[in-house]
């Protein structure tokens, strides 16, 4: 941020939705793919670009563009999104000397290998539903911040769900219930407590996995034990149960964000041709709406103890 004459200019370029495609092959014929969609934002001494009209000191978007490709063929062996995106900002923040931090946000397409007749294909993929994020920010001194994420997880149970006990004033029309279905679309964010590059952990694929490990605990959470499941006696309930889930398993997460729209199927009841009484069509009929939804967001952090 810069001081001129009384004002104040806080400014930021970059290049969004760079699309890049990386295929890597191993000897054995078996083959890994990813796509990824990129945002890059450079926080860099530019100045003389706004006052000026001094372009001597910018990093041109179509560089970061070029840059991107360039990386990704320099990449030889697989890695996460994650990894991915630390590659392009200790690029950033290294090579240009006036860039004095890179944000690089990354959203990943879910790709995944197809089986046939049980068999995992060598070289073939499906496009699956929710996706892979993960935003990375690198200071020139290596300081370094790191979020990942998912985006679009829909998910659903046809019964172990109520909601009871709620305010009830002369606009309320809800009914209580102990039985309904339960359908959300899942946005979770999570902080990863890395503050610098040299404490990120060396393990190959590391937040690939561990973005698989919190997905299947915030599926575990929600749906409980396959036989007798789980119940939830609200959105925001299961909402804290999931969250606080994934900061029990893992120590190196220090907060979740998740974002869990209430996404109602209503149960109908239609009048007979024949019979003008109500026919009940006993909770296996549904109307689905996603319009409106209620919305539930909450995030879940650990308090640092004091010294």
């Amino acid at each position: 941020m810069a001081e001129l004459k009384g004002l104040k200019l806080a400014q930021r370029h970059g290049k969004s939705r760079v699309r890049v495609a990386r295929v890597w092959r191993d000897r054995d014929g078996k083959h890994h793919f990813a796509e990824w969609s990129i945002n890059i934002s450079l926080l860099s001494d530019c100045l003389p670009a706004y006052i000026a009209a001094d372009n001597s000191d910018i990093v041109a978007t179509d560089t970061m563009k070029n840059t991107v490709y360039a990386k990704a063929k320099e990449c030889s062996e697989q890695l996460s999104a994650e990894d991915f995106a630390i590659v392009l900002a200790k690029h950033f923040t290294s090579f240009y000397q006036q860039v004095t931090a890179a944000i690089v946000n990354i959203v990943e397409k879910p790709w995944e290998r197809i089986s046939i007749k049980g068999q995992h294909h060598d070289h073939g993929f499906k496009l699956g539903s929710e996706r892979h994020t993960t935003e990375v920010m690198v200071d020139k001194s290596g300081t370094l911040r790191m979020t990942s994420g998912i985006e679009g997880l829909s998910i659903l149970k046809t019964t172990k769900s109520g909601f009871e006990g709620f305010i009830r004033d002369k606009y309320t029309m809800l009914p209580e219930t102990r039985e309904r279905m339960m359908a959300t679309e899942v946005t979770a964010s999570w902080r990863y407590s890395y503050e610098s590059l040299s404490s990120l952990p060396l393990k190959p694929l590391y937040f690939t996995e561990r973005y698989m490990d919190v997905k299947e605990v915030l599926l575990n959470t929600f749906f409980g034990p396959s036989k007798e499941g789980v119940y939830s006696p609200s959105v925001q309930a299961t909402l804290y149960e999931m969250a606080k889930a994934v900061l029990g398993r893992f120590p190196d997460i220090s907060f979740i964000q998740l974002k869990m729209p209430n996404l109602h199927f209503l149960p109908v009841n239609l009048p007979s041709k024949d019979n003008p009484v109500i026919v009940e069509f006993d909770d296996d009929v549904y109307l689905p709406t996603d319009e409106p939804h209620g919305t539930i967001q909450a995030t879940l952090s650990r308090i640092r103890s004091k010294m």
